[in-house]
């Protein structure tokens, strides 16, 4: 056989294979999101109509804190992190046991008035699914790896609605600044098959208004820049009040029990006293902000806070629904100050950069605004997303992210560790720096100045 034609039989080969153990994990991933979705839906209206969450969020953190803690203490916290943290340390073996108790937790989370999201549990359903697919199929390591990647792309297809970002999502979100094309064409597949699996179950999606603009407008393209450096600081401010608060609930509580309580009392106050919009999903605020109406100015900092309460005292739910709403608010408080004929589409761009630098996702963050929103807002949405994604550092709300680029060639930081273990990026040696270099500018730039001085006379 000639060494051409063996090439191409060994790729197509490889292209079938990857097709069919793709299909099975969206099948798969489709059939638990779907399942998760109409529970959490079916949970949300009973507690709502005969349980008031004052009396029942904290029993029910308490609780999912319980299942948590005896029956699978991987599937604590937002449920992406740890879906990572298995990719990165244990060649994605995740425990099949992981995938119900997730479920139940977050259910009680968020039909409690939980602050927290949807998607987490979706990743962790799709990468334990095909985790366990690939234990049944007897793969090698690698392999298995390479499902449960496909098994994360097929969660946030799922979970999202946008079954291109999702897929993409699920691969740039493992490593900063890098994409494991070896996995790109399963998981496009995994991602598109559950998405569609889902709506056949029927799972509906939110559809927001398309946004028409004509051209590209140099000062609104600007402005946008703009909103993303905005988004990328809001995104810093949330990152470390997830952690600030997660280490306060350690340090001034006695056990888990009581840090549940606790967590579950605060969660009540800000409901009573503020808004009880700031718990649960948030989706009503999120979806009256993308359509141009007002949001309080508070909505980011009430929001953020109550987030970092519910995961940091023990509930169980994902991170990115929240980062939406923050998101969100972030664009509709820029446009209040500076647009405020424009409401919508800064809310909407303010939605997609929020995630860029939060997750340090700015491709599928472009993507998802795109489709979304219509395919004129790409520009806008790219570049604040890059934006965001840049001005953010070396922050993110999944530690165990992997840095694989330098944000900046005036900072370093050790490439291949985790974003967690990062404290802070250091400046390179002088000669390399910015700073430098535009000193010697202005040193130049005066010395020539003077020589044409003296010339001149």
């Amino acid at each position: 056989m000639k060494p051409h034609l063996s090439e191409q039989l060994t790729i197509f080969a490889s292209i079938i294979k990857w097709s069919v153990y793709a299909t099975a994990v969206g099948i798969l991933s489709g059939c638990g999101t779907a399942l998760f979705l109409k529970l959490l839906s079916a949970g949300k209206d009973y507690s709502g109509n005969f349980i008031p969450y004052q009396f029942f969020l904290p029993a029910a953190l308490l609780a999912s804190s319980a299942l948590v803690r005896y029956l699978a203490p991987d599937a604590a916290g937002h449920g992406t992190e740890k879906v990572i943290e298995a990719v990165h340390q244990k060649m994605g073996k995740i425990q099949l046991k992981v995938v119900p108790v997730k479920l139940v937790a977050t259910i009680l989370t968020l039909a409690s008035g939980g602050s927290a999201g949807k998607e987490g549990p979706c990743a962790q359903i799709g990468a334990g699914l095909a985790s366990a697919f690939g234990g049944l199929l007897r793969l090698s390591a690698i392999d298995r790896r390479k499902l449960v990647i496909c098994g994360i792309s097929a969660g946030f297809s799922t979970v999202f609605g946008t079954p291109i970002a999702g897929a993409l999502f699920g691969i740039e979100v493992l490593v900063l600044g890098q994409m494991m094309s070896d996995v790109m064409f399963p998981s496009f597949v995994a991602g598109i098959v559950g998405y569609h699996v889902a709506t056949l179950l029927g799972v509906t999606y939110p559809h927001y208004p398309q946004l028409n603009i004509s051209q590209i407008d140099g000062v609104l393209f600007f402005e946008m820049l703009l909103l993303g450096i905005w988004c990328g600081i809001i995104a810093l401010f949330f990152v470390k009040l997830l952690h600030i608060v997660h280490d306060l609930m350690e340090r001034f509580t006695w056990c888990w029990i009581d840090k549940a309580l606790t967590g579950g009392v605060y969660i009540v106050i800000i409901g009573m006293y503020v808004s009880k919009d700031y718990l649960g999903l948030g989706l009503e605020s999120i979806e009256a902000g993308l359509r141009g109406e007002h949001l309080p100015a508070g909505a980011i900092f009430w929001k953020s806070l109550s987030s970092s309460i519910t995961l940091g005292c023990g509930g169980s739910g994902g991170v990115l629904t929240p980062v939406f709403f923050i998101g969100t608010a972030a664009g509709n408080l820029f446009a209040t100050l500076f647009q405020p004929h424009n409401l919508a589409l800064f809310s909407s761009v303010g939605m997609v950069a929020m995630l860029a630098a939060a997750a340090n996702t700015p491709i599928s963050a472009s993507i998802m605004a795109m489709e979304l929103f219509g395919a004129s807002i790409g520009p806008y949405a790219a570049v604040a997303c890059m934006a965001g994604f840049l001005i953010v550092g070396y922050n993110s709300v999944y530690p165990s992210q992997l840095l694989g680029i330098q944000k900046s060639g005036s900072l370093s930081a050790p490439q291949g560790s985790t974003i967690g273990e990062i404290d802070y990026a250091t400046v390179v040696p002088r000669e390399k720096s910015l700073l430098l270099f535009l000193q010697n500018f202005f040193i130049k730039f005066r010395a020539n100045r003077h020589d044409r001085n003296k010339k001149s006379r």
